[in-house]
């Protein structure tokens, strides 16, 4: 398998067959993110990507259960891309049972519902999407590209589909509106109503724009327990209707699972727990991203 600079995958996808389709990012302009800041966006030529396919169906067909299609928002390729690649790893890789990628919600509206029918048809199933905030001022300040009532939409056109959603946000982003984002992500979760949602923490990456707010005392990441109120606040003002909640990745302080709406009464007390003291949170040298 051929990959071209650093590779990024959801913490799910651990164990995915990993098919890099696209390079880099095609918005790459988020504050905080320095994942793809090393690449010029463009699509792999199709035939090099089923190359790369035939090579690991000839050495890994059987045992390949997951496939995660990358770079950062591969869901924007032509449909002429992805209906080939999904075909042939559909026949060569018997045992396949996910198919996914990360998809900007602006990538989703892009595509017809005919179009998105066609890809769930022919094996994409599963759309990782980081709206990071619901509160659109926040949104506007790391320069996300789409505003809340965009991820909404792209989310219920998804859903309409027959496409599983995991949704990601980011605590601590918005140190001056650590309220606001807090409530109005709960809200985005209830519309986006996703199939999983995980929070991550904000880091502060090197060479990003909101490192260099950090240098000039514009941007800090908020003390812990502001982190973990915006938590709190998000889990007990979320509704989606059925979606298995994560905060376990390394970035979180506090590592928690379980489901929302049922689980909901057990996991705020946890954090009110660690809030309280009562449970030790993840040291700061077992952090990272």
């Amino acid at each position: 398998m051929r990959y071209e600079g650093r590779i990024f995958r959801p913490p799910s996808e651990a164990d995915a067959l990993i098919v890099q389709a696209t390079i880099g990012c095609s918005w790459n302009h988020c504050t905080y993110c320095d994942m793809y800041s090393d690449k010029q966006f463009r699509v792999r030529a199709l035939a090099e990507v089923l190359e790369d396919v035939e090579r690991a169906v000839a050495q890994l067909g059987p045992r390949v259960e997951k496939l995660f299609v990358a770079d950062g928002d591969a869901l924007t390729m032509p449909m002429e891309h992805w209906l080939p690649l999904l075909e042939r790893a559909r026949a060569g890789f018997p045992r396949l049972g996910r198919v996914s990628c990360y998809a900007m919600a602006r990538n989703i509206m892009a595509k017809t519902d005919d179009e998105l029918l066609a890809l769930r048809a022919a094996g994409l199933s599963r759309f990782y999407i980081g709206p990071e905030s619901g509160d659109d001022a926040t949104l506007r300040a790391i320069a996300k590209g789409d505003d809340a009532a965009t991820h909404v939409a792209a989310a219920r056109r998804a859903h309409a589909a027959g496409f599983e959603c995991s949704v990601i946000v980011l605590l601590g982003i918005a140190t001056a509106r650590s309220d606001e984002h807090a409530r109005a992500t709960a809200e985005l979760i209830t519309q986006m109503d996703p199939a999983f949602f995980s929070a991550l923490t904000v880091t502060v990456v090197p060479g990003t724009p909101l490192a260099k707010l950090a240098a000039r005392g514009r941007f800090a990441v908020p003390e812990v327990r502001a982190l973990l109120t915006e938590l709190r606040t998000m889990v007990e003002h979320a509704r989606p209707t059925n979606a298995l909640f994560r905060t376990n990745h390394a970035s979180n302080y506090l590592p928690l699972g379980g489901r929302l709406p049922a689980d909901r009464d057990r996991i705020m007390a946890t954090i009110d727990a660690a809030l309280d003291g009562r449970i030790a949170l993840r040291s700061e040298s077992s952090r990272g991203l």
